[in-house]
């Protein structure tokens, strides 16, 4: 607590950032994600330029958390995974915008 009795997450909004979104890998998987229904796991793998096992780590942590939902299927013998936001996931994304528009409005010119 500070002198003034608030803590230092009250005083700065980046204190209470969603750890989970904030990490560059995942939040460039979110960003995507975000503004489609749903993304094939290649595809997201290409976008992103994250290997395999990179992705699917990143991947992994946001279905832990509730923010995506994996589908995996199979077409013509071969694995096929979709991965969509949840409706959990799209909200903490948007919460996650809104904490960053405000310290990014907050700085001076």
């Amino acid at each position: 607590m500070t002198a003034e009795g608030k803590s230092n997450q009250e005083l700065h909004p980046l204190a209470n950032i969603d750890r989970v979104i904030h990490a560059p890998a995942r939040l460039m998987v979110m960003t995507y994600l975000y503004v489609v229904e749903s993304a094939d796991f290649i595809f997201l793998m290409n976008l992103t330029d994250l290997t395999w096992g990179n992705i699917s780590s990143h991947l992994s942590k946001l279905e832990e958390a509730g923010y995506v939902e994996i589908e995996k299927t199979f077409v013509n013998k071969k694995s096929h995974t979709m991965v969509q936001l949840s409706e959990k996931g799209r909200q903490a994304f948007q919460n996650y915008k809104t904490q960053i528009q405000q310290v990014l409005d907050e700085l001076p010119d």
